[in-house]
């Protein structure tokens, strides 16, 4: 197995988990690192949040044992905010401390942050060098392609973001302007890791253990991270990391397995965050597992209807009664 390391942290090079806010929560980080993923990053949290005590934001910083190694993710646009972040963050004992330079959600832009900071490309450079001042702990960044077509500086940005001494820089082959839409565009990647000499994570499009094996070889990069592409398939981190240690391509599992994993995510959620929200989120994911099943859309009308875990237990029940 190869490693990449980032400030000293030791990394699986196989497949980490993309941040991705109301998605990759403690259970679907839980799960997702029960199956092998390398690395994971959390849901992001405001800078500002965290300086006036919001209790809801502390709790995106947590970190357990088994999601190590594991990054925590601020988000902001101003310098002195991030460093009493980082500062804070730094209490919950992350492995590394992500920024967020790189959603495109029109809360979060519009507020100067996320994809908003590669506009402004002296403050990106100054958040990131608040934030490598007021720790220890490795400091990455995670960009896009740029803003738009016509705005394309995500090459731009890498070197700003080595020179203020960030770690390792993550970047989505995808503009501000096309959200999820559209295809990644793996050239910015690979330009982005002939331009610096520090780790570079790719992202986009990888769905599979060829698309994650593309992405290596084509980019060159230190390490892949997948988002949407794990959405109701968490073992997709076990098929790339057992490609990766014996080159064993191994299938799909059973549909009763595939519920079986289904049903323990969903119990963590209603653990973490109580049956009433658990449930209400489960509904999502579980419209993900369920994907390309015969009868889908039905399942899916009666997973977005269930309220309680005998809800759900009721309905894999169902399904499996039906195999």
């Amino acid at each position: 197995m190869d490693f990449v390391e980032i400030g000293g942290v030791k990394i699986e090079k196989t497949a980490a988990l993309a941040p991705m806010a109301s998605v990759a929560d403690h259970a679907y980080r839980t799960v997702a690192k029960g199956f092998g993923a390398a690395y994971c990053v959390g849901e992001m949290t405001s800078c500002k949040g965290l300086c006036y005590s919001d209790r809801k934001t502390a709790e995106l910083l947590t970190v357990t044992d088994c999601e190590r190694p594991m990054a925590v993710q601020l988000f902001g646009a101003e310098p002195e905010f991030i460093s009493k972040a980082v500062k804070i963050a730094e209490q919950y004992r992350p492995d590394i401390i992500d920024i967020n330079a790189g959603c495109p959600m029109p809360k979060i832009v519009n507020g100067g942050a996320g994809s908003a900071l590669m506009k402004t490309p002296e403050l990106f450079g100054e958040m990131i060098r608040a934030a490598v001042e007021s720790t220890e702990i490795p400091v990455t960044v995670k960009i896009r392609k740029g803003w738009d077509d016509l705005q394309v500086n995500a090459v731009e940005l890498a070197k700003i973001a080595e020179q203020n001494g960030a770690a390792a820089i993550a970047v989505h082959g995808r503009t501000k302007q096309q959200l999820y839409s559209g295809k990644a565009d793996w050239d910015i990647i690979k330009a982005v890791k002939q331009a610096v000499s520090i780790p570079v994570i790719g992202n986009g499009d990888v769905d599979s253990v060829e698309s994650c094996v593309g992405m290596y070889r084509y980019t060159g990069c230190d390490l892949v991270m997948i988002g949407r592409g794990s959405y109701g398939r968490p073992w997709l981190f076990g098929q790339i990391r057992d490609y990766f240690d014996d080159k064993t391509l191994r299938p799909e599992p059973p549909l009763e397995e595939r519920l079986e994993i289904m049903r323990r995510h969903i119990e963590l959620l209603c653990e973490d965050k109580g049956e009433r929200t658990g449930i209400k989120e489960a509904r999502r994911q579980a419209a993900w597992y369920i994907k390309g099943l015969n009868g889908a859309a039905k399942l899916r009308f009666q997973f977005g209807s269930m309220n309680t875990l005998a809800d759900f237990y009721d309905l894999i029940e169902q399904i499996k009664g039906e195999l």
